[in-house]
């Protein structure tokens, strides 16, 4: 049985939770941040996430659901990582079930196995600075 959080908990994590992880997440994986434009807004957000790398495929688990505004902004837009220090490019991004993709760290697949859900994007091109290079 997959396990989604419910959006109760996505709003308390929104408000108070992300703001404190976004303090650290940049530099401590498997923690990152998600760099993305909102469809609506255009605003630049940065989203706290758990990410697993393995060469240049990043895997991050899905624990809201795939109706999670961070998630409909990369599919719909394209994003950065900001993982290790080091800002990149996130490349395809698309959503599957752990057992759809190969190549992704065995604790990552384990996690995704809780949500049924990954969000899975090859890394492009390091850019310089914290996720301010162009989003597309």
């Amino acid at each position: 049985m997959p396990v989604k959080l419910s959006r109760r908990v996505a709003s308390f994590n929104r408000t108070v939770n992300n703001p404190i992880q976004r303090q650290y997440a940049w530099l401590l994986p498997p923690w990152a941040l998600i760099c993305h434009r909102g469809r609506r807004s255009g605003r630049l957000y940065r989203t706290p996430v758990n990410a697993y790398r393995r060469g240049q495929t990043l895997a991050v688990v899905v624990l809201y659901g795939e109706e999670s505004d961070w998630v409909q902004n990369v599919l719909a837009g394209g994003g950065q990582v900001v993982r290790g220090g080091r800002t990149y490019q996130l490349v395809e991004p698309r959503l599957v079930t752990p057992a759809e993709v190969d190549g992704i760290s065995p604790l990552a697949r384990s996690l995704g196995r809780l949500s049924q859900t990954l969000l899975i994007a090859q890394l492009g091109a390091r850019t310089d600075g914290f996720g301010r290079g162009p989003i597309e």
